[in-house]
């Protein structure tokens, strides 16, 4: 390629390099890391938030467990912590409600969404597409802004008088709907909702901004089948992202009509304390279809981008080549497409009709035939591989792990005659644990480990790490395998204490280790805190390319500056996977390397490429 080509090349590509560097160095603390409209820094902005509030739902469900581990116990040394919603050592019953919610609207909504896709989305699709940052900077800054403000209110619900939402996660009306149900409807439910509408916003802005920047910034030479896979997950979480929150949003706007401005959309024949409220004509199974509609592709907007990030991460330790690159595409598009329409598997005890019912069942499990492809191609691209355990590999295998176990409990809960009478037990709490929290946090260390170098300039300790994976792999399975048993046997999931039923005090003794695994589990993760925080200041310094992989990114500096290249953008001649090729001096190609630099690996259709 002349020099020519390349100065016409880097003109063409938002060419304006001197622009960028003057830029980096011209602004101000401020414009440079709080208003930021640089990808990178935006990034770390939802990792730092996404670890804060990760915190916060790990300790809510440490003390709602601690409750359900040790019922007869007195937690006096909560008093002063929790105020009046802990009397005489003993929790509240409306606050055990209202710990459940806020663990899992945090964990679902504020990690695994926002922290998530927040952190990795912004931070390598610019850089792995060889574009100098994202479609819309403004964008991109007003949509953690939009985050950051709903954080904001949500953590604030938490220390309200009458204590923050309570009506469970999926907030159903008409307790949600109520403001004089309980005390967790009241001002907490309504903070809960102006907090979600917030963050809805937040996530549009961003989805926009995804989709935008991978379909028109790609470097020269990236189409689509070279991009890394990774680019392909966030690109298809965008697109359902972007489809499913307008209806939890406009749920969201429904539920605040029926609360504030006496509508009826969701409530019908309501009475409260013996009286009969005005409302007629609403149905609260109208919002279990509006959440779930949204609730369903949440969950793959949760797991998708892990899917991609492990695929990356597994190839390049395997030190091979993805198995089945194409399939793997196909089969997050076969996901990304059945994720639309499973969303009534949530409400087979909804009082829907039966053959209603087993459609809904015929599609969930259709479902998992691409999720069967991609585990298998995970484990053929294992298969016989040159493996390097390094900490972030550890994680990416585990998913898998993680993936099939709480998959196969996914094909029984699908179905309608079994899911009925397991509905409201331990066994899906343990399902959605393993298959969608578990599983998606692990995808996520997977990736803070892996792309640290490249967000930080520097390597997190090892030897810590994998201390922090090994407690945490065993405990999960503490935890949620005997879910499976006791939820089989019949223990209800959302009860404050169970004590007074006899057939379920046999199982204090396994409530009681399920306890003692969590709490030792959310400690574990104050290894991987003092790692990640360590790290960023005195981890041994990273070279520009520590795992010898072939993506973009690793092309830059250790610590690229606003902009990501110095010089002219990358060109990319080939596919993202060229690791281990018979022939080449060493075991990865890079997809800037021109096939005229590699004649003795290249195979016969890739001799005549350029």
């Amino acid at each position: 390629m002349s020099s020519t080509d390349i100065s016409l090349h880097k003109d063409v590509h938002l060419g304006h390099d001197d622009h960028h560097d003057d830029h980096d160095h011209d602004q101000s603390f401020i414009e440079k890391y709080i208003f930021s409209q640089d990808h990178k820094v935006i990034a770390k902005q939802f990792l730092f938030a996404g670890i804060f509030w990760a915190v916060i739902g790990g300790l809510l469900s440490s003390l709602f467990r601690m409750q359900l581990g040790f019922p007869e116990a007195t937690f006096t040394f909560l008093e002063p912590i929790l105020g009046k919603w802990v009397d005489g050592g003993k929790l509240n019953p409306e606050f055990y409600l209202a710990l459940v919610t806020m663990h899992g609207t945090i964990m679902v909504f504020f990690v695994l969404t926002a922290g998530l896709s927040g952190t990795f989305s912004n931070f390598l699709i610019p850089l792995q597409i060889g574009a100098r940052d994202m479609a819309s900077g403004f964008m991109n800054m007003l949509s953690f802004w939009f985050f950051f403000l709903a954080s904001v209110i949500m953590f604030y619900s938490l220390f309200l008088e009458t204590g923050p939402a309570a009506g469970g996660w999926t907030v159903y009306p008409p307790l949600s709907a109520l403001p004089q149900a309980i005390s967790g409807s009241g001002a907490g439910m309504t903070m809960w909702l102006v907090s979600m509408a917030l963050f809805i916003v937040s996530q549009l802005l961003g989805g926009v901004n995804y989709i935008t920047t991978v379909i028109n910034m790609r470097t020269r030479g990236l189409s689509m089948t070279k991009l890394p896979l990774t680019i392909w997950a966030f690109f298809l979480t965008a697109v359902l992202g972007l489809l499913a929150f307008p209806v939890l949003f406009s749920a969201a706007l429904l539920l605040i009509f029926d609360r504030s401005f006496g509508t009826s959309f969701f409530l019908s024949d309501i009475y409260v304390a013996g009286e009969a409220l005005t409302h007629t004509g609403g149905s609260p199974v109208l919002f279990q279809h509006l959440f779930w509609f949204l609730g369903h592709p949440e969950v793959y907007i949760v797991i998708l981008p892990t899917f991609g990030i492990v695929s990356e991460i597994i190839a390049t330790n395997s030190r091979k080549p993805i198995f089945g690159y194409r399939a793997m595409i196909g089969s997050m598009l076969g996901i990304a497409l059945l994720s639309f329409v499973v969303w009534a598997h949530h409400m087979f005890v909804s009082g829907m009709n039966p053959f209603l019912g087993s459609v809904f069942m015929f599609l969930t499990l259709i479902i998992a035939v691409p999720s069967a492809v991609k585990v298998f191609n995970w484990i053929a691209t294992l298969w016989r591989g040159n493996i390097n355990f390094t900490t972030a590999m550890l994680f990416s295998v585990a998913f898998v792990s993680l993936f099939i176990s709480g998959g196969v409990t996914g094909i029984i809960l699908g179905n309608s005659a079994l899911d009925i009478q397991l509905h409201d037990t331990y066994f899906v709490v343990a399902h959605f644990h393993l298959v969608m929290g578990s599983a998606a946090f692990f995808g996520m260390y997977a990736g803070v480990y892996h792309w640290f170098p490249k967000m930080f300039g520097r390597m997190m300790e090892e030897k810590l790490g994998y201390l922090h994976f090994w407690i945490t792999f065993a405990c999960v399975y503490l935890i949620f395998m005997p879910m499976h048993y006791i939820g089989i046997a019949g223990f209800p999931r959302r009860y404050y204490t169970w004590t007074g039923f006899e057939t379920f005090n046999k199982f204090m003794d396994m409530n009681t280790f399920i306890t003692i695994a969590a709490i030792v589990a959310f400690a574990a993760q104050f290894l991987f805190l003092f790692n990640f925080i360590y790290s960023i200041f005195r981890g041994r310094r990273a070279t520009e390319n520590p795992w010898k992989s072939n993506t973009l990114e690793w092309t830059t500096p250790v610590n690229p500056g606003h902009g990501n290249w110095p010089g002219p953008l990358p060109v990319v001649y080939r596919w993202p996977y060229d690791y281990s090729k018979p022939g080449a001096p060493e075991d990865f190609i890079p997809q800037n390397v021109p096939f005229s630099q590699t004649q003795s690996s290249n195979l016969p259709h890739e001799r005549d490429t350029e």
